[in-house]
């Protein structure tokens, strides 16, 4: 299982340490794919034992998928104050995230072969991917906004969107992912469409 961001101390050895795999992994990733990175080929390129990656992430796995958490959390955009506009930029900030080079390997890497393993991994992204959208949600609520639920939010936007990444479809770009906010918000008798005519 990936590891939790609370075991490790901001500043000392072991936050290094935690960079320089992190670092290692995603160059890894992005030379030879993740299904070709082991943990002693991440020792190697991070400069540490392989007995240190071992004992922290037990798996390559578990280390795959506590980088894709790190990555998930950083450049979250600012609210705006307006459902739309936000839901907006969290949409389209989860897609750059899962379009970026690495970013479909790493979202696999969670969804582990080991069955427990992909069970908690798909926990944590899933309430990740839910906290992304959440701040907005809860920001409208409390203006007296009319908000879609997160269960709306997560099938009629989330899955869309990973599921065309995940399976290559053409034409998932910023302007589907801001078309899927607009049907959510605005719903009319047809679909939108992947991409302008």
């Amino acid at each position: 299982m990936p590891a939790k961001s609370k075991d490790i101390r901001p500043g000392g050895r072991s936050a290094r340490v935690r960079a320089a795999v992190h670092r290692a992994t995603v160059d890894l990733v992005h030379e030879v794919g993740a299904d070709k990175v082991t943990v002693p080929a991440v020792a190697r390129r991070a400069g540490v034992n392989p007995s240190s990656v071992y004992r922290r992430w037990g798996t390559i796995s578990a280390l795959l998928a506590d980088v894709a958490a790190q990555r998930q959390e950083e450049g979250a955009p600012q609210l705006l104050g307006d459902l739309r506009k936000d839901l907006e930029q969290v949409a389209v900030w989860t897609l750059t995230d899962l379009s970026r080079p690495g970013g479909v390997a790493f979202f696999r890497a969670e969804v582990a072969p080991d069955v427990d393993d992909r069970r908690a991994g798909l926990r944590e992204c899933l309430q990740r991917v839910s906290t992304r959208f959440e701040a907005a949600l809860e920001a409208a609520a409390r203006r007296g906004d009319a908000t879609p639920s997160l269960e709306r939010v997560l099938d009629r936007v989330v899955a869309p969107l990973y599921f065309r990444v995940v399976f290559s479809i053409p034409e998932t770009d910023e302007h589907y992912a801001r078309a899927l906010v607009t049907e959510l918000c605005d719903p009319g008798p047809a679909t939108p469409p992947a991409h302008p005519a």
